[in-house]
């Protein structure tokens, strides 16, 4: 169709082409919409306000325009390919108006033709049919074909339940197990649940111990089992049962006993799964073993990404990972020294912490020991830490270059040392004080006694939140960094060097977001690590504007999701996976959804030196 249109025509016609949301026309509709368009000029300071004449799509073919609210904030900049459609943006944000800030030319689409496109093709409505926050939302969740273990428990679980009293006698419990051929009975009091009784108890507690049959079962079950809930995933279900050695979960909702999944439920959900090599891993015997494992991730990384898995599942699924082999090394090291002195705890900090590690991720950790630690123990935890630190970098996660490790006696240290650390860090933010608390202040406790990490957590935000210039210091250096988007909307990029042509995305874009999400959980103490987490328990506490938690939340996942994929097609190419994107690699779509996503922080970049500017001076 194209080729039979005038020369100006045709040209115009390809401009819309490379423009979206018109690109997802085809050619013909393309050429119809072309030859309806009026070419305007406007010079630089020239204003569209609401009501305007005459009303339509107007896109920019050259120049830039500033959209902002009543008060003058800035909501957007546009440049070429950009489009705006003044009455539409009032409807959705307010009052609001269009300035030129560049001389230019605009391609006016009559306000029908507008209208009848949005009418007659759905991609187009929804292009326009809400703010960048909702594209990016869409883009970021686009999941075609879900991983099977990535369901929720509530697909699988078992809802007829068999419940006995405390007092009913084993020999009753057994015989109705029997009956109806459950390998387990829940014990249940006024609707409390109480305990569970499975075959292994009878066996363990009842028969092998020679007890009376008329024993109430209240004195074999396993008391206060652990439990789920129905949205909890099937990889996270298997991967505690692996964990911790459960056959059965009780699952539960809002407190009440709802279901059961067991470890046969869940083998037949999908046999050809991740959990599978975290249940090898967990079977290692020696360190070569888990080399030889772990080995493959890259490529199995590559299958998850193909089948539609989602940026935030595929980091729960490495950081479950590097977790299941950080304790089997620990297991291993334990097996050869003999039992801990003392109790400890080995922390994961930094992205391991958050759930957030993909490929690449180099070591972050230390130890927490009890106040009962002596001189006389250092030698047993200092080759504990340096066997398991130096497992972890033959599996593949790189010695820590700022020296951040358990074998680092700075951070083997008991529980008022490391109190004693965000003392000084929260009293005296110095630059090298900052860019710790960057690190260890996401925090968890991936093997050993947890008691210790709660309260070294809830010291952290009690210190954080009291102390205005302490936050201040956080959020200048949150503020040190900036997005790689340049006035008029344009990409920054490297322009010389191995990475020509290309950006940080984690450096840019991701860690900003982590940094700020951090720094507003800290000022609210907000307990949660995970990134996600923290923003939706910043929007519940009303700390956060829902809007706003919602858009940097799309933003980091959408900025994740280019990550793995840019990723994923680098381990294809048999490339070391890294971080730089090329954005002209991005189709334009991509290309126009990453500037938006850049832009969301600039915005929360913004709020950060609003709230804290106090203490910033």
């Amino acid at each position: 169709m194209t080729d039979s249109l005038p020369a100006e025509l045709s040209e115009i016609a390809a401009f819309l082409g490379a423009s979206p949301p018109l690109n997802e026309l085809s050619a013909e509709q393309q050429a119809l919409a072309a030859a309806t368009l009026q070419i305007t000029y406007h010079p630089q300071g020239e204003s569209f306000e609401q009501g305007a004449q005459p009303g339509g799509l107007r896109i920019l073919r050259s120049g830039a325009v500033d959209i902002r609210d009543a008060e003058g904030a800035l909501l957007d900049r546009l440049g070429e390919g950009e489009s705006f459609h003044i009455d539409g943006l009032n409807a959705e944000q307010g009052e609001v108006g269009a300035t030129v800030i560049e001389d230019a030319l605009i391609y006016l689409l009559p306000d029908v033709e507008y209208r009848r496109l949005r009418n007659e093709h759905r991609s187009v409505d929804r292009y326009f049919s809400g703010q960048r926050s909702r594209r990016l939302r869409r883009a970021a969740r686009y999941e075609p074909q879900p991983h099977s273990m990535m369901r929720e428990v509530h697909t699988v679980m078992a809802r007829d339940l068999l419940t006995v009293t405390p007092m009913e006698t084993v020999q009753v419990a057994t015989a109705v197990m029997s009956e109806r051929r459950v390998s387990s009975a829940f014990v249940v009091e006024h609707g409390e649940l109480l305990g569970i009784v499975t075959d292994r108890d009878v066996r363990a507690r009842y028969a092998a111990a020679g007890l009376d049959p008329s024993t109430p079962v209240g004195e074999i079950m396993t008391a206060n089992p652990e439990t789920i809930l129905g949205t909890d995933t099937l990889f996270s279900s298997m991967l505690l049962m692996t964990q911790r050695g459960y056959h059965h979960l009780p699952v539960v909702e809002d407190g009440k006993l709802v279901g059961i999944v067991t470890t046969s439920d869940l083998i037949l959900a999908r046999q050809d799964d991740p959990v599978y090599l975290v249940q090898h891993v967990s079977r290692s015997d020696c360190v070569d073993a888990l080399v030889e494992l772990v080995k493959g991730m890259p490529n199995l990384m590559v299958q998850w990404v193909s089948s539609g898995m989602r940026a935030q599942q595929v980091s729960r699924i490495l950081t479950a990972i590097s977790d299941a082999v950080t304790v089997r090394l620990i297991q291993l090291a334990e097996a050869e020294l003999g039992p801990a002195p003392i109790p400890y705890c080995w922390v994961g900090f930094g992205s391991q912490a958050r759930g957030e590690q993909l490929l690449g991720a180099d070591q972050d950790n230390g130890l927490l020991l009890s106040e009962d630690y002596g001189e006389e123990h250092a030698a047993y935890f200092e080759s504990l830490a340096n066997r398991v630190c130096d497992g972890l970098n033959a599996c593949g996660y790189d010695y820590c270059n700022g020296g951040i490790m358990a074998s680092n006696a700075e951070w083997r240290q008991p529980l008022s040392t490391w109190l004693a650390y965000v003392d000084k860090w929260t009293r005296s933010p110095t630059p090298d004080a900052v860019m710790r608390v960057s690190i260890f202040f996401d925090l968890r406790g991936i093997h050993g006694d947890a008691a210790m990490v709660e309260q070294l957590q809830s010291h952290m935000l009690e210190r954080a939140a009291s102390n205005s210039i302490f936050l201040a210091a956080l959020a200048a250096n949150a503020l040190d960094a900036s997005t790689p988007l340049g006035i008029f909307r344009r990409f920054v990029v490297d322009r010389d060097g191995e990475h020509r042509d290309s950006l940080d995305l984690k450096k840019r874009g991701i860690l900003l977001a982590t940094d700020t999400a951090r720094l507003h959980a800290l000022a609210h103490r907000v307990a949660a690590v995970n990134t996600d987490e923290r923003l939706e328990a910043l929007a519940r506490g009303k700390h956060m504007a829902m809007g706003d938690s919602r858009n940097l939340a799309d933003a980091l996942r959408f900025m994740q999701q280019l990550r793995i994929q840019h990723q994923a097609a680098q381990v294809s190419r048999g490339e070391t996976p890294d971080n730089f994107l090329n954005p002209n690699d991005l189709p334009k779509l991509a290309r126009e959804q990453l500037r938006d996503a850049f832009k969301i922080l600039d915005d929360a970049q913004a709020a950060l030196r609003q709230s804290y500017r106090a203490g910033l001076g």
